[in-house]
Protein backbone atom coordinates (compact mmCIF):
# COMPACT_ATOMS: atom_id res chain seq x y z
CA UNK A 1 0.00 0.00 0.00
CA UNK A 2 1.34 3.42 -0.95
CA UNK A 3 0.44 6.54 1.03
CA UNK A 4 1.17 10.10 -0.09
CA UNK A 5 0.95 12.92 2.46
CA UNK A 6 1.04 16.49 1.15
CA UNK A 7 0.37 19.91 2.68
CA UNK A 8 -0.70 21.77 -0.47
CA UNK A 9 -0.85 25.32 0.89
CA UNK A 10 -4.20 25.50 -0.98
CA UNK A 11 -2.35 25.30 -4.29
CA UNK A 12 -1.16 28.89 -3.84
CA UNK A 13 2.47 28.15 -4.76
CA UNK A 14 5.78 29.47 -3.47
CA UNK A 15 8.55 31.91 -4.39
CA UNK A 16 8.80 35.70 -4.38
CA UNK A 17 5.64 36.11 -6.46
CA UNK A 18 3.66 34.62 -3.60
CA UNK A 19 4.30 37.85 -1.65
CA UNK A 20 3.42 40.28 -4.46
CA UNK A 21 1.93 42.88 -4.51
CA UNK A 22 1.85 42.51 -0.69
CA UNK A 23 2.94 39.83 1.86
CA UNK A 24 0.92 36.59 1.64
CA UNK A 25 -0.98 37.89 -1.41
CA UNK A 26 -0.67 34.43 -2.95
CA UNK A 27 -3.39 33.12 -0.64
CA UNK A 28 -5.90 35.40 -2.40
CA UNK A 29 -4.93 34.72 -6.02
CA UNK A 30 -6.42 32.14 -8.43
CA UNK A 31 -4.77 28.73 -8.24
CA UNK A 32 -6.15 26.90 -11.28
CA UNK A 33 -2.94 27.05 -13.36
CA UNK A 34 -0.77 26.21 -10.34
CA UNK A 35 -2.92 23.21 -9.44
CA UNK A 36 -2.49 21.34 -12.73
CA UNK A 37 1.19 20.40 -12.01
CA UNK A 38 0.11 19.21 -8.56
CA UNK A 39 -2.47 16.87 -10.10
CA UNK A 40 0.12 15.47 -12.50
CA UNK A 41 2.67 14.98 -9.73
CA UNK A 42 0.16 13.10 -7.59
CA UNK A 43 -0.85 11.01 -10.60
CA UNK A 44 2.81 10.04 -11.13
CA UNK A 45 3.07 8.81 -7.51
CA UNK A 46 0.09 6.43 -7.96
CA UNK A 47 -0.97 6.53 -4.28
CA UNK A 48 -3.46 4.09 -2.82
CA UNK A 49 -4.14 6.59 -0.04
CA UNK A 50 -3.75 10.35 -0.52
CA UNK A 51 -3.73 12.54 2.61
CA UNK A 52 -4.06 16.25 1.85
CA UNK A 53 -3.56 19.08 4.33
CA UNK A 54 -4.49 22.66 3.39
CA UNK A 55 -6.63 21.91 0.35
CA UNK A 56 -9.27 24.32 -0.99
CA UNK A 57 -12.81 22.93 -1.03
CA UNK A 58 -14.29 25.60 -3.31
CA UNK A 59 -13.49 29.18 -2.27
CA UNK A 60 -14.50 31.99 -4.63
CA UNK A 61 -11.21 33.90 -5.02
CA UNK A 62 -8.78 30.98 -5.22
CA UNK A 63 -10.86 28.37 -6.99
CA UNK A 64 -13.98 30.05 -8.44
CA UNK A 65 -15.99 27.74 -6.17
CA UNK A 66 -14.42 24.62 -7.74
CA UNK A 67 -13.20 22.13 -5.14
CA UNK A 68 -9.59 20.97 -5.52
CA UNK A 69 -10.62 17.71 -3.84
CA UNK A 70 -13.37 17.12 -6.39
CA UNK A 71 -10.91 17.78 -9.23
CA UNK A 72 -8.42 15.25 -7.85
CA UNK A 73 -11.13 12.69 -7.18
CA UNK A 74 -12.46 13.00 -10.72
CA UNK A 75 -9.12 12.98 -12.53
CA UNK A 76 -7.47 10.22 -10.50
CA UNK A 77 -10.51 8.04 -9.89
CA UNK A 78 -10.31 8.21 -6.10
CA UNK A 79 -12.91 8.17 -3.34
CA UNK A 80 -12.77 11.30 -1.19
CA UNK A 81 -13.55 12.28 2.39
CA UNK A 82 -13.17 16.03 3.06
CA UNK A 83 -14.12 18.45 5.83
CA UNK A 84 -13.37 22.07 6.70
CA UNK A 85 -10.59 22.12 9.26
CA UNK A 86 -12.27 24.63 11.60
CA UNK A 87 -14.94 23.80 14.16
CA UNK A 88 -18.48 24.27 12.77
CA UNK A 89 -19.92 27.59 13.88
CA UNK A 90 -16.54 29.09 14.76
CA UNK A 91 -15.53 32.49 13.36
CA UNK A 92 -13.05 30.92 10.93
CA UNK A 93 -15.72 28.53 9.67
CA UNK A 94 -18.11 31.37 8.82
CA UNK A 95 -15.63 33.51 6.85
CA UNK A 96 -15.93 33.11 3.04
CA UNK A 97 -12.38 31.91 2.31
CA UNK A 98 -11.39 30.28 5.60
CA UNK A 99 -14.61 28.30 5.60
CA UNK A 100 -13.41 26.46 2.48
CA UNK A 101 -9.97 25.58 3.88
CA UNK A 102 -10.03 21.85 4.38
CA UNK A 103 -8.18 18.57 4.82
CA UNK A 104 -9.01 15.45 2.83
CA UNK A 105 -8.30 11.73 2.53
CA UNK A 106 -8.68 10.17 -0.91
CA UNK A 107 -8.47 6.41 -1.46
CA UNK A 108 -8.31 4.01 -4.38
CA UNK A 109 -10.26 1.42 -2.39
CA UNK A 110 -13.87 2.15 -1.48
CA UNK A 111 -13.81 2.91 2.30
CA UNK A 112 -15.81 0.81 4.69
CA UNK A 113 -16.56 3.96 6.69
CA UNK A 114 -15.52 7.60 7.01
CA UNK A 115 -15.63 9.78 10.11
CA UNK A 116 -14.45 13.12 11.44
CA UNK A 117 -13.84 14.57 14.88
CA UNK A 118 -13.07 18.07 16.13
CA UNK A 119 -10.56 18.23 18.98
CA UNK A 120 -11.43 20.28 22.05
CA UNK A 121 -8.62 22.83 21.69
CA UNK A 122 -6.96 24.80 18.92
CA UNK A 123 -8.03 26.69 15.82
CA UNK A 124 -7.05 23.80 13.52
CA UNK A 125 -8.71 20.86 15.27
CA UNK A 126 -10.06 18.52 12.60
CA UNK A 127 -9.29 14.79 12.70
CA UNK A 128 -10.36 12.84 9.61
CA UNK A 129 -10.48 9.06 9.58
CA UNK A 130 -11.15 6.46 6.89
CA UNK A 131 -11.58 2.74 7.52
CA UNK A 132 -10.27 0.54 4.73
CA UNK A 133 -10.35 -3.26 4.54
CA UNK A 134 -7.09 -3.74 6.44
CA UNK A 135 -6.17 -0.39 8.01
CA UNK A 136 -7.68 2.78 9.48
CA UNK A 137 -6.08 6.07 8.40
CA UNK A 138 -6.22 9.26 10.50
CA UNK A 139 -5.27 12.71 9.13
CA UNK A 140 -4.48 15.73 11.32
CA UNK A 141 -3.15 19.28 11.16
CA UNK A 142 -2.11 20.24 14.66
CA UNK A 143 -1.77 23.58 16.42
CA UNK A 144 1.25 25.88 16.25
CA UNK A 145 1.32 26.47 20.02
CA UNK A 146 3.10 23.70 21.96
CA UNK A 147 0.76 23.68 24.95
CA UNK A 148 -2.34 23.37 22.75
CA UNK A 149 -0.63 20.75 20.61
CA UNK A 150 0.18 18.65 23.68
CA UNK A 151 -3.51 18.61 24.61
CA UNK A 152 -4.43 17.69 21.03
CA UNK A 153 -1.97 14.80 21.00
CA UNK A 154 -3.38 13.41 24.25
CA UNK A 155 -6.91 13.51 22.84
CA UNK A 156 -5.73 12.05 19.54
CA UNK A 157 -4.06 9.18 21.41
CA UNK A 158 -7.44 8.24 22.89
CA UNK A 159 -9.01 8.14 19.42
CA UNK A 160 -6.19 5.95 18.12
CA UNK A 161 -6.36 3.53 21.06
CA UNK A 162 -10.07 2.98 20.46
CA UNK A 163 -9.52 2.10 16.79
CA UNK A 164 -9.58 -1.57 15.90
CA UNK A 165 -6.83 -3.14 13.79
CA UNK A 166 -3.76 -1.52 12.20
CA UNK A 167 -3.62 2.27 12.21
CA UNK A 168 -1.81 5.00 10.28
CA UNK A 169 -1.73 8.58 11.58
CA UNK A 170 -0.51 11.13 9.04
CA UNK A 171 -0.43 14.89 8.93
CA UNK A 172 1.26 18.21 9.55
CA UNK A 173 2.14 18.06 13.25
CA UNK A 174 3.75 21.55 13.35
CA UNK A 175 6.59 20.24 15.52
CA UNK A 176 9.56 22.61 15.11
CA UNK A 177 11.79 21.36 17.93
CA UNK A 178 12.34 17.76 16.87
CA UNK A 179 10.37 14.53 17.16
CA UNK A 180 11.18 14.08 20.88
CA UNK A 181 7.88 15.86 21.46
CA UNK A 182 6.12 12.85 19.95
CA UNK A 183 7.52 10.30 22.41
CA UNK A 184 4.58 10.43 24.86
CA UNK A 185 2.13 10.01 21.97
CA UNK A 186 4.08 7.11 20.46
CA UNK A 187 4.36 5.45 23.88
CA UNK A 188 0.62 5.83 24.49
CA UNK A 189 -0.39 4.43 21.09
CA UNK A 190 2.40 2.00 20.21
CA UNK A 191 2.85 3.71 16.83
CA UNK A 192 6.17 4.10 15.02
CA UNK A 193 7.61 6.91 12.94
CA UNK A 194 7.89 5.79 9.29
CA UNK A 195 10.73 8.22 8.54
CA UNK A 196 14.07 6.43 8.92
CA UNK A 197 16.06 9.55 9.77
CA UNK A 198 13.61 12.31 10.50
CA UNK A 199 13.87 13.73 6.98
CA UNK A 200 12.85 17.41 6.91
CA UNK A 201 9.87 18.51 4.82
CA UNK A 202 9.62 22.27 5.56
CA UNK A 203 10.26 24.81 4.16
CA UNK A 204 10.57 23.40 0.65
CA UNK A 205 13.14 26.02 -0.44
CA UNK A 206 15.52 25.11 2.43
CA UNK A 207 14.15 22.11 4.40
CA UNK A 208 15.21 21.97 8.04
CA UNK A 209 12.15 20.77 10.00
CA UNK A 210 10.22 17.51 9.91
CA UNK A 211 6.69 18.83 10.25
CA UNK A 212 4.96 16.16 8.18
CA UNK A 213 4.78 12.76 9.86
CA UNK A 214 3.48 9.32 8.95
CA UNK A 215 3.08 7.10 12.02
CA UNK A 216 2.00 3.47 11.85
CA UNK A 217 1.09 0.38 13.87
CA UNK A 218 3.57 -2.44 14.36
CA UNK A 219 1.47 -4.68 12.09
CA UNK A 220 2.67 -2.54 9.18
CA UNK A 221 6.20 -2.66 7.78
CA UNK A 222 7.70 0.26 5.86
CA UNK A 223 9.17 -0.94 2.57
CA UNK A 224 9.94 2.47 1.08
CA UNK A 225 10.08 6.05 2.27
CA UNK A 226 10.78 9.17 0.22
CA UNK A 227 10.48 12.94 0.48
CA UNK A 228 10.17 14.09 -3.16
CA UNK A 229 11.88 17.44 -3.74
CA UNK A 230 9.07 19.21 -5.57
CA UNK A 231 8.19 22.82 -4.78
CA UNK A 232 4.52 23.21 -5.51
CA UNK A 233 3.99 24.17 -1.85
CA UNK A 234 5.99 25.41 1.13
CA UNK A 235 6.04 21.74 2.25
CA UNK A 236 7.63 18.77 0.55
CA UNK A 237 5.31 15.78 0.08
CA UNK A 238 6.02 12.53 1.94
CA UNK A 239 5.66 9.18 0.19
CA UNK A 240 5.57 5.89 2.08
CA UNK A 241 5.11 2.26 1.01
CA UNK A 242 3.76 -0.31 3.48
CA UNK A 243 3.17 -4.01 3.58
CA UNK A 244 1.37 -6.02 6.22
CA UNK A 245 3.68 -8.21 8.27
CA UNK A 246 3.25 -11.91 7.52
CA UNK A 247 1.81 -11.28 4.05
Amino acid sequence: MRLLLYNLRYGSGTGTRFHLPFPMAGYLLPTRRKFRPIIEFIRSCRPDVLCLVEVDHGSLLRCSRRSQVAALSHELGLWSHVRTKYRPGSLADTLPMLGKQANAILTRECPRSCAHHYLKRGMKRLVLSVELAEVRVFLVHLAIRRKVRDDQLRELAQLVRHAEGPVIVAGDFNIFDGDAELKPFLHATGLRNASPGGQPSWPSWAPRHQLDFILHSQELEVTGFKVPTVRFSDHYPVLCDFRFRGK
